[in-house]
């Protein structure tokens, strides 16, 4: 057992945005967290590429290193924090962390949903905790939640809006009228997208969450590169206008559905009707929803991102370390992907769609493309046709459930029709139909 009155040393990889974060959690909240553990954590060292950069926190002379060894291989650091991103160095440095004997704390989303699975194996051999809070919805306690409070639940689905720059984008687009361009340039003046915004707006970023959490959800590995990922780029000022006269909104939303054959699991924007419990979420928040067989529905909202919301995951999860240093009890968190599921492909997804097409605007148009759909059992709900413009008429369908494979086949024969200019967009509808 440590000594009683011996502080829990962290060496931290990385002080960018959420490092600071971390720190700053840490010392402004230090006399609660010792009052909580009866020691105190004390941050040792820091490594980062450059030492003369201005940074938003004050660290003592001596803490800053260049040298990743200088925290890896002391064996007065109890837990690394790992705040760097992205797979290399980053999983290099983790492993041989765990294998130095230290517990590890980590917010990248990547690297967990890449190769997380191989340490957390890795760890629980080794009888050490990794923790990984802060890798998906920021401040949001979704990790812990899912692993811990509805451990007694099979969750059959789950629901997030989980990447802070779509969603401001997308509200900007339905609340001000911005174009996806010039909400795009918004959200990287207010620091809420990076200059190269692939990540979020091509939606790798709720992908690799999405990984994560179903991974979590329904106990299976996940093999990212079967996570279906859309992003925002396609939507357009008409489809927003579209869905609001229809009583809708456009959410960038992740979705994981435990089914008899197999895990449907898909990242892509979606029209929510405004009674969705996901409709409400705006700006850069974050919201999880979430099915068990026993709690029913339960969701988990908040700031999605930033540095304090998600230095206050890492933190929680330095505390969980810690408690667990001192009780003896390292090392009982471990990988909870125990089945190997299949994910269903997207062709297999199974929802309404709504259609945007521009035709010629004479008769007998309607009933030619209505004829396309019913040949590939596509069922129509509704219709919306605007008034036309040079000849052209901008109609509008929603469809009933339809398997999507079916839907992508009626959408190029409709295309390829003589009186069809253009099929201008289609996106998928989620129901409120719980």
């Amino acid at each position: 057992m440590p000594d009683a009155h011996k502080p829990i040393v962290i060496g931290m990889l990385g002080c960018g945005v959420v490092g600071s974060g971390t720190i700053r959690t840490l010392e402004e909240n230090a006399a609660g967290i010792e009052r909580q553990l009866g020691r105190r954590l004390v941050v040792k060292k820091v490594c980062v590429r450059n030492p003369d950069k201005p940074r938003a926190v004050s660290l003592a002379p001596g803490v800053l290193t260049t040298d990743a060894s200088e925290i890896l291989d002391d064996p007065e650091v109890d837990v690394v924090a790992e705040l760097i991103g992205g797979t290399e160095p980053a999983g290099d440095y983790i492993l041989r962390a765990l294998r130095n004997g230290k517990h590890v704390v980590t917010a990248n989303k990547e690297l967990i949903a890449k190769g997380g699975h191989h340490l957390l194996v890795e760890a629980a051999e080794r009888k050490l905790d990794f923790y990984f809070e802060g890798s998906v919805a920021g401040g949001i306690p979704i990790i812990r939640a899912m692993k811990v409070s509805l451990a007694g639940n099979r969750v059959q689905e789950l629901m997030g809006i989980v990447n802070g720059t779509t969603n401001y984008i997308l509200t900007q687009m339905a609340q001000n009228g911005m174009d996806f361009e010039v909400a795009l340039r918004e959200a990287q003046a207010e620091g809420y997208a990076e200059a190269d915004p692939t990540d979020d707006v091509d939606a790798f970023d709720p992908a690799y969450k999405l990984s994560i959490l179903a991974s979590i959800a329904f106990q299976s590995r996940v093999p990212l590169e079967q996570v279906y990922h859309e992003g925002i780029r396609g939507i357009t000022d008409r489809d927003i206008a579209f869905a609001r006269e229809m009583g809708y909104v456009i959410k960038l939303v992740a979705i994981g559905k435990e089914r008899e054959d197999g895990l449907e699991l898909r990242v892509h924007p979606a029209m929510l009707p405004l009674s969705h419990p996901l409709a409400a979420v705006n700006d850069v928040f974050n919201a999880v929803w979430v099915r068990g067989n026993a709690v029913g529905e339960v969701m988990f909202f908040g700031r999605g991102a930033g540095a304090m919301p998600t230095g206050s995951s890492v933190a929680a999860d330095l505390i969980e370390v810690a408690r667990a240093m001192i009780h003896g009890g390292a090392g009982r968190v471990s990988c909870t992907c125990f089945a190997e599921r299949p994910i269903l492909p997207i062709e297999d997804v199974e929802t309404h769609y709504y259609v945007r097409t521009e035709t010629d605007d004479r008769p007998g148009v309607l009933a030619s493309i209505a004829r396309v759909f019913g040949d590939h059992n596509v069922s129509l709900e509704s219709m919306l046709q605007k008034h036309a413009q040079d000849e052209v008429a901008e109609i509008v369908w929603i469809t009933h459930r339809t398997r999507e494979g079916n839907m992508r086949q009626a959408l190029a024969e409709v295309a390829a029709l003589p009186a069809v200019r253009r099929v201008a967009n289609w996106i998928r509808v989620e129901e409120a139909n719980r």
